[in-house]
């Protein structure tokens, strides 16, 4: 795990990305058998026994032993010639050379996914590292391991080490490659606000190959500002960006997803949006968020369509969308009921009336709720110090 030729994806991340379409439920079997077959083929050529024990173990792959058996005679035959340089450097070469020799022991542990080994090497790596710009090298392998593994908490872990060695000093490429990293973080654990605001700080200084492509920077880029932007906002940093311009029409889709929201064009919306579904289904960092994301994008297109009316009959809107009466009459019925949608339905009439609230008057509530809590503290207070 190398960080590969600039351009290029990390191919473990490529692997894993199988490895989470392998396992499924939605995906046919018959390309399960040409997944399969791939990822049998990526470990063969990496060696990578520990992986294939742990896939054999939980009856993903079927175990062949002879194969395990020369994988792990291929590691242990390679760990002895890195082992042989580490030792040759620390008693004839400099401490650069013996660091080096240290990595690439990393760096093996890593390339056949021996998770802790690869851990205790980068950081024993570490512990002969001087220049910051390694060390936030080592925390960049460290973040390609943790993400291979969804490992959330490593992430979260290394992503604060990273910006603490900023503090020392670190150049700026460096610093937006972190940002990347951190908005992919923040995007698996939910955090869309934020995801989409680091995101959009990095796409005119995007070199992130090393996780995934500029197209899928773009794809989670759309995706995360469409539920956390305003219109304005929207505009300004998304719909009218040339850098996300030059590859929108690339991704399936996107375009018209993009487009069609901010045009209002709900019935294309909602054509895209089928098609979008299927594509966040079965992206190994969306996919455990997929229910929520959906009901955020509906939250956002159905406020934007009520934001227009004071009242509106249910079947204009169903039309508007290009759906059924009861289809629109049950999504909005649950809206409402969670809170998400400022308005009410009159069945008997067929109408949605909108009651958005005044900020004013919800300022002014928010003010006197508080103050009430403010009150009860000073009395519970007061009491103690009486007593």
């Amino acid at each position: 795990m190398d960080g590969g030729a600039e351009g290029t994806q990390q191919p473990h991340l490529i692997l894993a990305h199988k490895l989470f379409l392998l396992t499924h439920p939605d995906v046919q079997d018959i390309e399960k058998v040409q997944l399969k077959s791939d990822v049998l083929d990526s470990i063969k050529s990496d060696g990578m026994a520990p992986l294939y024990e742990t896939l054999t173990a939980s009856s993903v792959l079927e175990l062949d032993q002879s194969l395990l058996d020369s994988m792990r005679a291929s590691n242990d035959e390679e760990l002895k010639k890195l082992d042989e340089k580490i030792a040759d450097a620390e008693e004839n070469l400099g401490e650069s050379e013996v660091r080096e020799a240290h990595l690439a022991k990393a760096l093996y542990f890593v390339r056949i996914s021996d998770k802790e080994k690869a851990l205790e090497q980068l950081k024993l790596t570490e512990g002969k590292t001087v220049a910051v710009g390694q060390k936030m090298d080592l925390v960049f392998y460290t973040l390609q391991l943790a993400f291979f593994y969804m490992d959330f908490d490593l992430v979260s872990k290394s992503i604060d080490k990273a910006k603490k060695l900023f503090e020392e000093g670190g150049d700026w490429e460096r610093k937006n490659r972190l940002k990347v990293y951190e908005g992919l973080y923040c995007m698996s654990t939910r955090n869309f606000k934020k995801a989409a605001s680091l995101f959009l700080d990095s796409i005119s200084t995007f070199t992130t190959y090393e996780i995934f492509p500029y197209e899928t920077f773009i794809f989670y880029t759309v995706l995360t500002s469409i539920i956390t932007l305003d219109r304005v906002s929207l505009k300004q940093k998304v719909v009218d960006a040339p850098e996300i311009l030059t590859v929108l029409g690339k991704i399936p889709f996107l375009s018209e997803f993009l487009n069609s929201l901010y045009e209002c064009q709900y019935k294309a919306f909602f054509s895209a949006f089928a098609g979008m579904a299927e594509q966040i289904k079965f992206d190994r960092y969306l996919n455990p968020h997929f229910r929520f994301y959906m009901r955020e994008v509906r939250t956002v297109v159905y406020s934007q369509f009520l934001e227009s009316y004071k009242s509106v009959t249910v079947d204009a809107m169903a039309k508007a969308f290009g759906v059924s009466v009861d289809f629109i009459d049950q999504e909005l019925s649950r809206f409402i009921a969670a809170g998400k949608l400022h308005c009410k339905i009159d069945k008997v009439a067929g109408v949605l009336e909108t009651n958005r609230p005044d900020a004013k008057n919800a300022l002014y509530q928010a003010t006197i709720k508080q103050g009430d809590f403010l009150l009860n503290r000073i009395q519970k207070l007061s009491r103690v110090i009486d007593l």
